[in-house]
């Protein structure tokens, strides 16, 4: 490996215009890669709500369904508005009133059925129906020349218009993300590292490795908002600690050997090796998000390992063609740190080794205990600014028309009409609906049949299935809204077991049901993958339980204080954090670990083995810490998303836990058990070590 590190110094300079001009296709690449905003899309497609949701697509075109509420407008213009609106390119066809009364009749005339469902007060309500599904750029293109059409007293909701401010507030505020990660972190290292001008190195080298890995996101067709928002600031945190290690490792070589390329050769060699456990712990807790039947963790997972192994590759290659090149501009702007030697911490923390040994214990209950009773959200308009015109109309659909949930029913047309009646009566008995509006709700009830136009009854009815509506009380991804599906399924089923029902209630009690498989799932894999990486690193039994079970209690810790502080946070939250959270600083321990047994086999008693391995090993450990931190806090401060911003703060602060569950409670448990580490492990002390102990007493 150190002829390879020879070779990159020595063409160093071919390395970095190769290293920019794969730049090109990278940012093709990133240009080409499509962009999801619908995470109801990432449900598994064997759940009958999502091939519900399909069907009515394919049959109603109604899985991209949007609301607008019309103040204060006369009829004749609501009309003139409507017909606009069907015009427009994505449009279906837009169901008012209009379609089965003059508009000259007034609304206190109209049926019950008709008037309840359309007319409240001063407003009344339009249904577009979309003619593909609601994230498409045919019908996002379609929400921005309806808003055109609107006034001030107009509102469009459902859910076609708030991925379109998803997408507007997205690519907004993602270049905010990786500008204040960026300024954030270049303070940190400039204030802790040796020189002013190594951060800038170190940042051009990582925003060389996120490009890359951003647009080789092209092999996957696409990715989630939610991942293009955190990729390149989750990039740097978890991929910086190699640049420090290759840089300290550098300014080691360069003291024993003259030439500056041959110091380089070793370093990169050294630092492959250190470096590897380093990178296969943190992709293993990225990879363990694939396994998640929510398909968004196998994009998020996929994206940021390789974005790791990437970064690791950069960091052996790119980087230090950098370094060589400006290794005088580096030496010249040497300065101080504001990182103390961390002297008395040390000493500090090997003194009181046992009282630490005692806080893990008192602290792992009640940080247990929060972390499984941390209240969690799922309802997407809830992870969004109030002020967006899609949620202001969302809250005023909810408030004035009672629509917090809509249900959608699909029922085969072979169900004779009577029974339909027989149901919708059911429904409309069931506690927490609103109403319900069908054909058979039109049909010899509000109307004759043969008076419905045509556009409608395609709306309801189709030659194998008929659609309802269903107006729900209780929000989506409460318990009374689940209890009501439950009523729903039951009373459909009885009529036909092909009936079906979704919408966004459905896919939220599915999506409920499948995070609770993944916390799970996720928790367990990424554990078990970490522990054999770890066992194979330190050929132990024991290493591996002490670091997972630290950096657990961190977890624990940093998931349980949404419960105390009385914060819900996002599902995908719940769900990621302890497998980010783990893979990404287990590095620290890794670090701390090898250079205690690195002592004791020098021939120091654990106490003070342990010492010196607190000494040397944390300034490297508060530098990465800090900077993972500093490049995530910003993006938690200023974003407006919450789905954002709560994951990248319950990072951040992770970054922070396990940083001193590394530096005070880990110590204390590799001392206390250290005994028991050298019984269960292979090769922890070398031999004459023992021999020299056993002699000594």
């Amino acid at each position: 490996m150190s002829s390879f590190g020879r070779w990159i110094g020595r063409h160093r300079v071919t390395v970095l215009i190769v290293s920019l001009l794969l730049l090109i296709p990278s940012v093709i690449g990133l240009k080409r890669t499509k962009i999801n905003y619908d995470i109801l899309t990432y449900l598994p497609e064997e759940l009958e709500s999502v091939a519900g949701q399909k069907l009515l697509n394919e049959h109603f075109s109604n899985a991209g369904i949007t609301m607008l509420i019309v103040e204060n407008m006369a009829p004749k213009d609501i009309l003139s508005l409507k017909e606009k609106i069907g015009k427009i390119q994505g449009v279906e066809k837009v169901i008012w009133t209009s379609d089965l009364f003059d508009i000259t009749v007034p609304k206190e005339m109209l049926p019950d059925t008709i008037k309840n469902f359309f007319y409240q007060e001063n407003s009344t309500l339009l249904f577009i129906q979309m003619s593909e599904s609601s994230a498409t750029e045919t019908t996002q293109n379609a929400i921005e020349q309806i808003r055109s059409l609107l006034d001030d007293q107009s509102y469009l909701s459902g859910v076609s218009a708030i991925i379109k401010d998803t997408i507007t507030l997205s690519r907004r505020d993602t270049p905010f993300y990786v500008a204040i990660a960026v300024i954030l972190a270049t303070i940190v290292l400039a204030l802790t590292l040796e020189s002013t001008f190594v951060p800038f190195i170190f940042l051009a080298s990582i925003g060389i490795a996120i490009l890359y890995n951003m647009g080789t996101n092209i092999i996957f067709k696409e990715i989630s908002y939610i991942t293009k928002s955190l990729a390149a600031v989750l990039q740097l945190g978890v991929t910086m600690d190699y640049s420090i290690f290759l840089l300290h490792r550098y300014e080691e070589e360069l003291t024993r050997f003259d030439d500056r390329i041959d110091a380089m050769g070793e370093a990169i060699a050294k630092t492959a090796s250190s470096a590897a456990g380093a990178a296969l712990t943190t992709i293993a807790g990225f990879l363990a998000l694939a396994f998640m039947k929510l398909e968004i963790g196998r994009d998020i997972g996929f994206v940021m390992a390789k974005g790791v192994f990437i970064g690791i590759i950069c960091t052996l290659t790119v980087l230090p063609a950098m370094i060589l090149i400006f290794d005088k501009v580096i030496h010249r702007f040497h300065h101080g740190t504001v990182l103390p030697s961390f002297e008395k911490t040390s000493s500090f923390v090997t003194k009181h080794y046992a009282w630490f040994a005692i806080l893990f214990v008192l602290l792992f209950i009640p940080a247990f205990y929060g972390q499984q009773n941390v209240e969690v959200y799922y309802n997407l308009d809830e992870s969004l600014p109030k002020d967006m015109p899609s949620i202001i109309a969302l809250n005023k659909l909810k408030e004035e028309y009672h629509m917090m949930t809509t249900h959608m029913i699909g029922l085969p047309t072979e169900i004779p009409s009577y029974q339909i009646q027989e149901l919708l009566k059911e429904i409309d008995d069931i506690p927490g609906i609103e109403g319900s509006i069908g054909f058979d709700k039109f049909a010899g009830v509000a109307l004759p049949e043969k008076f419905i136009p045509a556009d409608l009854i395609s709306s309801f009815a189709s030659d194998d299935y008929k659609l309802i509506l269903v107006n729900s009380n209780y929000k989506a991804s409460t318990d009374e809204g689940s209890q009501q599906i439950e009523l729903l399924n039951h009373a459909i089923k009885k009529y036909h077991k092909d009936s079906f029902i979704t919408g966004e209630g459905v896919l939220s009690k599915d999506l409920i049901e499948i995070s609770d498989i993944d916390f799970k799932r996720v928790n367990i894999i990424s554990i078990l993958a970490i522990f054999i990486i770890l066992f194979l690193l330190f050929t132990s039994f024991s290493i591996p339980i002490l670091l997972v079970t630290t950096i657990e209690l961190a977890i624990f810790i940093n998931m349980g204080i949404p419960y105390y502080t009385n914060t819900a946070i996002p599902f995908i939250a719940s769900i990621v954090i302890g497998s980010i959270q783990l893979g990404a600083t287990v590095d620290y321990a890794i670090l701390l670990t090898n250079r205690f047994k690195e002592e004791l086999n020098e021939g120091h008693d654990k106490v003070e083995a342990m010492g010196i391995a607190l000494q040397s090993s944390t300034k490297s450990i508060v530098t990465s810490a800090l900077t993972f931190f500093g490049s995530t806090i910003g993006v938690a401060i200023i974003s407006e998303m919450s789905i954002v911003s709560s994951l990248t703060l319950m990072i951040a602060r992770g970054s922070l836990i396990s940083m001193i569950a590394i530096l005070f409670i880990l110590p204390s448990l590799l001392i206390v058990f250290e005994s028991f580490i050298a019984s269960t492990s292979f090769y922890w002390r070398k031999k004459e070590t023992i021999v020299e102990r056993s002699h000594l007493s």
